[in-house]
């Protein structure tokens, strides 16, 4: 055999492992549409993942008891033994690096309790996202979140004007009277 046949012999292999290996990866995925007006893309191409690293933005499965109607999308903000802290002001620290704070109410009104202070335990992550209002591992029925719930990395898709794709599909709710006397900037009004 000459060295250009097995050389074309090896590309056609080498092609044929990349199609599969792409098949795999979009039979594998999901795209989820976003479901949250606090961040800016329209949806996310979801891969599943070995394991989550520090910084990778990752789809995951809230507890059942919260009644969530889309997975949620967080930023892995600490791995399994870091350090969760919470000062007096229930600001949320991991491994020394303060991250948020967790409020006492949520905008429907439900009382939130922040994390428990204490080391993340195997397979166990920290999920976060910087608005202020994300629902996320500061409060303890989050928490930090096991390695099952993570359905995979996120990598965002691009705006598709055209299609009317483009930013959030969702916006916050509409303003109006607040039940728990919050104005709508979620500060307690004191007559």
């Amino acid at each position: 055999m000459s060295v250009s046949m097995r050389a074309g012999r090896n590309r056609r292999v080498l092609i044929g492992f990349v199609a599969l290996a792409a098949a795999w990866i979009l039979g594998a995925s999901r795209i989820h549409v976003n479901a949250s007006w606090s961040d800016d893309a329209w949806g996310y191409f979801v891969v599943p993942i070995g394991t989550p690293r520090m910084g990778d933005r990752v789809v995951f499965e809230p507890p059942g008891t919260i009644g969530a109607s889309a997975p949620y999308l967080k930023t892995v903000r600490g791995l399994p033994g870091s350090w969760i802290a919470v000062d007096r002001h229930r600001d949320v620290w991991v491994d020394d690096i303060r991250l948020g704070r967790a409020k006492p109410l949520a905008l429907d009104g439900r009382v939130l309790t922040a994390a428990a202070p204490g080391i993340i335990p195997p397979e166990h992550y920290y999920l976060h996202a910087d608005h202020v209002d994300s629902h996320d591992s500061r409060y303890a029925e989050i928490g930090p979140v096991s390695r099952d719930r993570i359905l995979g990395r996120a990598f965002a898709l691009p705006d598709l004007p055209w299609l009317g794709l483009e930013g959030p599909l969702v916006g916050p709710d509409p303003v109006g009277p607040d039940p728990v006397g919050r104005d709508p900037a979620g500060l307690e009004i004191h007559p």
